[in-house]
């Protein structure tokens, strides 16, 4: 039994982490979740009138994560190093993103959604490229074809495709944050039932 989860594009082991580390990793997980559910709730529901707003959030969400992911491509284990090279690598470009989108939201926009396609295509395609050998993390293969289309779309057209994103972004952050709440609940549990069990 793998004791192992996938976040979107790395493997992290549980039953190479202690206790803390466990719990720290789904408390980071769940948070992500829960701030990206958030950010989907105000995009679908106020489209237009929030686009300042989304922004600013979708600063925030991309420096949290890409904090998280920089530190997920530093110490996920049994991970190759082209996958960890590249998370580090989205995670930078991801906090980034989040400092030129808090400190100028408005005018930003459009680099915001350029930025916001090509972190998807680069997300969509690590996911695809981890968890594709293995049939049963269907989900990450699910979420790297969804990343790299919504990508593609959004930088095809990114002026028009503001308005579009917000809902394009709030469907995707809605599944995405469901996705890493289920992921933080099932983190590390397999290893406390064998532990248990022994």
């Amino acid at each position: 039994m793998s004791n192992g989860i996938t976040v979107f594009d790395l493997t992290i082991d549980s039953a190479r982490l202690t206790k803390s580390e466990v719990m720290w990793i789904r408390i980071a997980i769940a948070l992500s979740g829960i701030l990206a559910i958030v950010l989907a709730v105000l995009m679908l529901t106020w489209p237009q009138k929030t686009v300042a707003i989304v922004a600013v959030l979708f600063g925030v969400y991309f420096l949290v994560t890409g904090i998280f992911r920089v530190a997920r491509g530093i110490f996920a284990a049994g991970t190759s190093a082209g996958v960890r090279v590249l998370a580090i690598l989205l995670g930078v470009l991801l906090i980034v993103a989040g400092i030129v989108t808090i400190r100028n939201p408005l005018n930003s926009l459009v680099v915001l959604a350029m930025i916001i396609g090509i972190s998807w295509i680069i997300e969509g395609i690590a996911a695809i490229v981890e968890t594709a050998s293995d049939s049963s993390r269907w989900f990450g293969i699910v979420f790297g074809i969804i990343s790299v289309l919504a990508g593609i779309v959004v930088l095809i057209s990114p002026l028009e495709s503001i308005n579009v994103l917000v809902v394009i972004g709030g469907i995707f952050l809605l599944i995405s944050g469901v996705i890493q709440l289920v992921q933080a609940f099932t983190f590390g549990r397999a290893l406390k039932r064998l532990a248990g069990a022994s």
